[in-house]
């Protein structure tokens, strides 16, 4: 087993490819769609980078693995699978974000909210084998209600992919404000986590450096248990609770919210061109707080 990270500078996201070296397959884990907020222009320039490295080692690419519907980016998922195939992977919980964010967007009736827009769809538990890479999905809600983790172990190491649950031990963990999000879900989804081995990589879908560090791609059980600031041993779930809600009401709605959700709901497909050839997102107003 091989894991590659690659960062988005703009959004400080992880995109992480893992690859079973021996049978040349390969999954891409959050792949990012450059996006100017302030022109409304897209790109794949990064995400570019990323297939580039796909193909150059002749990985033949089985998964795209969403964790969940991100709210800080909008997805490359489509320009991944028109480029390299693979089947695209999500949480079947997906489909209660969809409904929700349909109605806040206010969608027609053409916008399905069963996760058709997705190949495949994965419970708690459930199995994907890359190879000889068995990867297991975990459901871990409380960030949003659909978020999945996926452990991928081999017969030499083990790589967990935590999406938004958990971020490095000085940043702390993932808001719960979010429609969906809870606070006290959240606590028990991490809690399952850091029940897996103390060894157990963990590669993050984010990383907010403190001051002086570098954005770094990894942690550990371990390293959580020990120094979390948020969730580290010794915080229990009242007190967790408590610090998460506070937290969570003097946050800022992340920048690219309104384009990325909508966007990443679909499976990261752009809407469709109007009459005039141009391809347009909504901003609801006076309804996120």
């Amino acid at each position: 087993m091989q894991v590659h990270s690659f960062l988005h500078s703009d959004t400080e996201t992880y995109s992480h490819v893992l690859a079973d070296v021996q049978q040349q397959v390969c999954a891409i884990i959050d792949p990012v769609l450059d996006f100017d907020a302030k022109s409304g222009h897209t790109s794949t320039t990064s995400v570019d980078e990323v297939i580039a490295f796909v193909r150059e080692h002749g990985w033949s690419l089985a998964y795209i693995i969403e964790t969940h519907a991100h709210a800080d980016h909008l997805s490359a998922a489509i320009h991944v699978k028109e480029a390299l195939g693979g089947q695209l992977v999500i949480g079947q919980h997906i489909t209660d974000v969809q409904k929700t964010f349909k109605q806040i967007f206010n969608f027609d009736m053409s916008f399905r909210t069963d996760a058709s827009q997705f190949d495949i769809l994965t419970d708690d538990g459930d199995i994907l084998m890359l190879g000889d890479i068995t990867i297991t999905a975990m459901y871990v809600p409380g960030h949003t209600q659909a978020d999945m983790a996926y452990l991928a172990v081999d017969d030499k190491k083990s790589a967990l992919f935590v999406g938004d649950t958990l971020f490095a031990p000085d940043v702390g963990t993932a808001r719960c404000d979010f429609p969906g999000g809870d606070a006290k879900t959240l606590y028990q989804s991490i809690q399952k986590l850091l029940a897996l081995p103390e060894d157990t990589m963990i590669y993050l879908c984010h990383d907010y450096p403190s001051q002086g560090r570098k954005h770094c791609p990894t942690t550990t059980v371990a390293a959580q248990k020990m120094g979390n600031i948020h969730v580290k041993s010794g915080i229990n779930e009242a007190e967790f609770v408590q610090m998460r809600e506070r937290r969570d009401a003097t946050l800022a709605m992340p920048r690219l919210i309104i384009p990325a959700v909508q966007v990443n709901i679909d499976a990261g497909h752009l809407p469709q061109p109007e009459d005039n050839g141009v391809r347009y997102l909504k901003v609801p107003l006076n309804v996120l707080e």
